[in-house]
């Protein structure tokens, strides 16, 4: 598995670098082949490090931020997150990852999938609209994310609300 290591505003010591690669190797190079890319960026914020661990393989995309004052325990964790993503839809992944990433027994309940099912359906027209316009309906509506049309680009776009209260945009890439 690749791994990649940046930082934003501070240095990556290398005994974390080190460190980091060796736990990715080691706890999720079991449901990943080796073309899998693991991305871990490292921030600083009020007196905490924030990890962000994205892992790419196949066309699957598992993210995981954590944060602790120290470095490791927030890999750690972000680690153990992502593996509990994996079993949770097991199912669900387990055709994209490598056929051996499943043949051990989980101590952990796998959720069914046949639970999930869809109350309600809403159609709506799409108009054009800005991304800051976006946003803005989205927060008069209170909700948590909005759906338009990006007049710039002519694409279907989604603006959400993160949990750190920032807005990011979902933007189709089909290129």
């Amino acid at each position: 598995m690749k791994t990649t290591i940046s930082a934003k505003k501070m240095q990556v010591p290398q005994n974390f670098t080190e460190y980091a690669e060796s736990k990715i190797d080691s706890k999720l190079s079991k449901f990943f082949g080796d073309d899998a890319d693991a991305k871990i960026v490292m921030s600083e914020i009020r007196n905490q490090i924030v990890i962000e661990l994205t892992v790419r393989y196949n066309s699957i995309i598992f993210r995981a931020e954590r944060s602790a004052v120290d470095k490791n325990v927030a890999l750690d964790d972000a680690i153990d997150k992502i593996i509990r993503q994996i079993r949770k839809n097991k199912t669900k992944v387990e055709k994209k990852l490598k056929d051996s990433a499943f043949k051990e027994s989980f101590a952990e309940p796998v959720e069914d999938i046949s639970q999930y099912e869809v109350i309600k359906e809403k159609k709506f027209k799409l108009r054009p609209m800005d991304i800051e316009e976006a946003i803005l309906q989205m927060n008069l509506l209170s909700h948590t994310f909005f759906m338009f049309l990006n007049a710039k680009t002519g694409k279907i776009n989604v603006v959400y609300k993160r949990d750190d209260g920032n807005y990011a945009l979902l933007e189709p890439d089909n290129d």
